[in-house]
């Protein structure tokens, strides 16, 4: 008895936060996409971190994109002007949060000399609280008028 409350409660949290858990599972996974991209790119090609930087942060934000609009935020319309009105929002957005990772980079690690890996990091957690708030209030809100 005492179990079968407990189920209850933790789905009723479940449904309650369910974008937020969804946002955060896709939020690691597209951070995992960019360091899988990031890293290889530094330690392995040798490539410079802010070019590999916008390199990796390109591909994340397609990844992003897509799993934001079917599964985060479950904006359902995926008619041409639906789409290119919220990916250019998208893009824009991510653009501001990227350039804001890229100055942090350049910032601690050139000019401060602190260890890339963890401003990457550090940054990423800067980032991807700043995209949530973007995303829900401004790029896939919800039409009330609909609803």
């Amino acid at each position: 008895m005492k179990r079968n409350v407990q189920k209850v409660k933790l789905r009723a949290l479940f449904v309650k936060y369910k974008e937020l858990i969804s946002y955060v599972f896709w939020g690691a996974a597209t951070t995992a996409v960019n360091y899988a991209i990031y890293f290889p790119c530094t330690c392995l090609l040798r490539l410079d971190h802010i070019v590999s930087n916008v390199i990796a942060w390109v591909v994340a934000v397609l990844f992003a994109f897509i799993v934001n609009k079917a599964f985060v935020f479950a904006s359902s319309s995926w008619n041409r002007s639906t789409v290119l009105s919220e990916l250019w929002k998208f893009v824009s957005a991510r653009l501001f949060s990227g350039g804001l990772e890229t100055l942090l980079l350049f910032i601690f690690v050139n000019l401060l000399h602190v260890s890339d890996g963890i401003v990457k990091i550090l940054a990423g957690v800067v980032v991807i609280l700043l995209n949530y708030a973007v995303s829900k209030v401004f790029i896939f809100k919800k039409n009330t008028k609909n609803s």
